[in-house]
């Protein structure tokens, strides 16, 4: 059979029909869509690739609009990258943003805080000022009983501790923040992938079907006309 060319009713240009997609062979959705689009499309028409991917990007956009009327920051990233055809994953033991010296210190006083290191160090330099200040001379000792220099020392270390340890915490809970929201985008895009894929193999499963039926009317053809020629 020879390859016959075809007019796109959405684009009006002509191209070779196995560079095109039967309209009937389209799923009922996209066929909807496409008669919104362009009400004079007919039956027997055939539709080019690169208005049928437009098309179906539409689609999908109209779609996610009607389910969410106001798009998260996160979604319209996802579908931005979809449409420029960028990877979202990220390496998340890499970061972008430059750590500060303070945020630099606080990291290190946070890890040695809560480590058995700062638990054994602490607990002796106690056992040993509490030593000292018992059982040492009486001029010899500098905070005697009940250890009022003691008691504000570890005031202060737990005062300056604290929010020492919480903006260290804060940084962690934000690039944990960072990965879930890369993770949930990851996620989203496949789930876009792999809904377009099945779309894809259905539309190539109606394609081919639609092709072994012509091939079968040219073989009724045939045959017919060698039954006439018996005749």
């Amino acid at each position: 059979m020879a390859n016959t060319t075809q007019t796109c009713p959405i684009c009006n240009k002509s191209f070779p029909e196995n560079e095109t997609i039967p309209y009937i062979a389209i799923s009922p959705k996209m066929r909807k869509f496409l008669l919104k689009k362009q009400p004079q499309i007919k039956e027997n028409d055939h539709i080019c690739h690169s208005c049928f991917e437009e098309a179906r990007n539409q689609l999908f956009t109209h779609q996610v609009k009607k389910n969410q009327d106001d798009l998260t920051h996160l979604e319209k990233q996802v579908l931005q990258k979809l449409e420029a055809r960028e990877t979202i994953s990220a390496n998340p033991t890499e970061d972008d943003t430059k750590t500060t010296f303070g945020q630099k210190v606080s990291d290190k006083i946070a890890s040695f805080g809560g480590s058995w290191a700062f638990i054994l160090s602490f607990l002796t330099i106690l056992i040993v000022w509490i030593f000292a200040n018992s059982f040492l001379a009486s001029k010899q000792r500098f905070d005697p009983y009940p250890f009022i220099l003691l008691n504000l020392v570890l005031s202060c270390v737990a005062a300056l501790q604290a929010p020492v340890i919480m903006m260290s915490q804060n940084r962690k809970e934000e690039k944990d923040r960072k990965r879930a929201e890369n993770d949930y985008m990851v996620n989203l895009k496949s789930e876009i992938e792999i809904r377009t894929l099945n779309e894809k193999m259905d539309h190539l499963l109606r394609s081919q079907m639609h092709t072994l039926m012509d091939f079968q009317e040219a073989q009724l053809e045939i045959l017919q006309r060698i039954g006439n020629k018996d005749k």
